[in-house]
């Protein structure tokens, strides 16, 4: 799952090398954690929250198999 956050969000930003996707894994969910490049962050976030809302469905929509919610958390 990592490797498709980091995929999709290396594809989106001007620096790709800043890109950080961390997983915890809590009870009953993984949250995955997502750096960008302080200048990147609107790339990722987008207009009104769009580009973070399609990645986001497609992580949940690949994650459907694991038994475990998938989270995703964008930091600042």
């Amino acid at each position: 799952m990592q490797k498709l956050i980091e995929t999709i969000v290396k594809a989106l930003v001007d620096h790709p090398d800043k890109v950080r996707v961390t997983a915890e894994d809590r009870d009953h969910q993984i949250a995955y954690q997502l750096s960008v490049h302080e200048n990147d962050i609107g790339k990722v976030i987008g207009k009104q929250g769009r580009v973070a809302k399609a990645i986001r469905t497609v992580v949940y929509a690949a994650g459907t198999q694991s038994p475990k919610r998938i989270l995703l958390e964008i930091n600042d």
